[in-house]
Formats: C-alpha cells, structure tokens, sequence
C-alpha cells in the first residue's frame, strides 16, 4: 500500500479498476481497509474482499483482494499529512508480503511509495524499501535497477552524498554491477546476450586523468575483468553521450555510478511509467519510480501509470524465470 496519507491509496484503486490488470495477474493488496475506501473522482466505487491468505484471492475486476495490515484511525492517514501509526502500518505491509512471497505464497510483489524518514523514525533503520527488503530476505548483493522501455540504468552506489560517491566506488561493486545486470537481462528479461555499457564517473571519462583517475584506476579494471569472464560489456564511456547511445537500442542496459547520473536521463525519458526493480533477490520486487506526493495526495489527480507498468513488468519476470527453469 505504501504510506497511507501518500497517493499509494489512489494510485492503487485506480489500477485495479483497470480490467486489463487482471488479464495477466491475480492481484492481491495488503494495506488498511479505510485507506482503500477513498472515493476518486472518475472511478466507480470498488467492492472490497478482506481475506486471510492470499490464495484466496478471487482476481475479479471490480473488487480489491485484500489482506489487512492495519485497522488505522482516520486522523492517522489524513491525505498529506503523515502519521507515526501510518508509518508503522506501511512497514508492516512491506514485511508481511515479503514473508508470503519467500514462501511461494505470492509470485511477486509491488511497492508503492513510503516516506524513508517516516520508516525511520518507526523503528525501522534502512534506507528505503530495497535495505529493507534485502534485510528481510537475507540478500547482501542487491542491485537497484529503473527501466522503461527505451532505457535501463543500474546503480553502483544508490543514496549517498555526491561528495562520497568517489570513494564509495570500487572495482568489486562495478564487477558485481556489471555482472548482475547481465544475468538480470538474461533471466528476467529474456535477452540471451546483453549488452551492457557503462558509464564514466568524470567529465569526457576522465580526459585521459586530467579530470580525475577513476576511470583508469577502477572503472577500467573491472570492466576487462567482465569482459574477459565472457560478459558483453563495454567502457567506460562519457556520460553525456551514453545514455542516447542506450536509448536508441546500441545497449541493453547502462551501468551507472550514482543516483542521479542514471535518474535523471531515465526519468527525462520515462517519467510516467518507469519501473524500479531490486535485482538479486530470492524474491521478485518491482516498485514505482516515484514518491508519495504529498503535494497532491487526496487530490484525486495522481498518476498510476507507473504503479501499472510495474505490476505488468513483475507479471513479465515471472513468466520469464519460469520459462528459464
């Protein structure tokens, strides 16, 4: 459900009264049942079913699927205006659908929006849903990948000061990079031999060192280390050329060194419908690739295209990982 007074509530009731939904997916919602009977202007009211497991999930259109993580007092998800109880309840639901899905009682899951501040302050120290997550199913090599369909980034650092990034890059995360994404792209998305590039920390790739070693010292290394392990890599390249190589099919995916090096062309490009996918899981978790919008929440104006394009591309892994095994 994500954080109730969050547009997670709206953006969730207005895909599931999309049928198509349902034409590839059984879709189950843990959340509170008061978050979820909002009324949004252009959507006919949609029936509710609490129910204890999720194989008892009917999937008929028109009615929501539910496992109730909270019972929340209505001044605890006032739209807008986040709650301490409301936080609590996000995390709860994050945790009790982890359980299920490593379980094999649900094929995948997908997050809404949370407040990282908020999660924190609950008790709960991570950074956000992919800490979390990763805690909870015992996962130390974990990669964020975003992706829509003309661009996939993946991260070598994810949320830490742009002062930092430097030396918090090395040659093992970039190898590891490197070569999750590679397996990901064959595994989850079917593309027998991915190509992957990878993009410079520094300026023009570092000008030959005149605008910094990186480059020659650790990108270098660890992509002839791919390379020679028979993975189709190439790089370093400059980051201001890159991601349009990427863009008009010259690669699979782009590997990036920080947060809003990759963000921000992705989002430029797929702002409405881009996916944030946790790579290197026992589990399948695909996210929004956006936040809780507080600004707008309540407001009945929030977009669900990216919530819809992840639930169509955890549908996707699925059946991709089952057609490997």
């Amino acid at each position: 459900m994500g954080d109730p007074s969050g547009i997670g509530p709206e953006i969730i009731l207005k895909t599931l009264s999309d049928p198509a939904i349902y034409e590839y997916c059984k879709p189950v919602v843990y959340g509170d049942p008061g978050a979820l009977s909002i009324e949004v202007k252009g959507i006919s009211k949609l029936s509710i079913k609490e129910i204890p497991e999720p194989n008892e999930a009917m999937g008929f259109p028109g009615q929501i699927d539910l496992i109730v993580c909270s019972r929340l007092e209505r001044d605890s998800m006032i739209p807008g205006k986040p709650s301490l109880e409301g936080g609590t309840a996000m995390v709860q639901c994050i945790i009790k659908a982890v359980e299920k899905a490593i379980n094999k009682e649900l094929s995948a899951i997908v997050t809404s929006p949370i407040n990282k501040a908020l999660m924190n302050e609950t008790g709960h120290h991570f950074e956000g849903h992919t800490q979390l997550i990763s805690h909870l199913t015992g996962t130390k090599d974990y990669i964020m990948m975003l992706a829509g369909e003309r661009l996939r980034v993946t991260l070598v650092t994810i949320h830490c000061a742009l002062k930092d990034v430097p030396a918090n890059i090395d040659e093992g995360k970039i190898f590891k990079t490197i070569t999750g994404t590679s397996k990901a792209l064959k595994k989850d998305f079917a593309i027998k031999n991915p190509r992957i590039a990878v993009a410079a920390l520094n300026p023009h790739g570092g000008e030959a060192g005149l605008f910094g070693s990186e480059e020659k010292e650790i990108i270098t290394p660890a992509v002839k280390k791919a390379r020679d392990e028979g993975y189709n890599v190439t790089g370093p390249l400059p980051s201001d050329t890159i991601y349009y190589k990427a863009s008009i099919g010259q690669f699979d995916a782009v590997v990036t060194m920080y947060h809003d090096q990759g963000l921000i062309p992705l989002k430029l490009l797929h702002f409405s419908d881009a996916v944030n996918i946790t790579l290197g899981l026992p589990i399948i978790r695909t996210s929004v690739d956006h936040g809780t919008a507080y600004d707008i929440a309540g407001k009945g104006i929030a977009d669900p295209d990216s919530l819809k394009a992840a639930i169509r591309m955890a549908a996707m892994i699925v059946k991709n990982r089952a057609q490997v095994q």
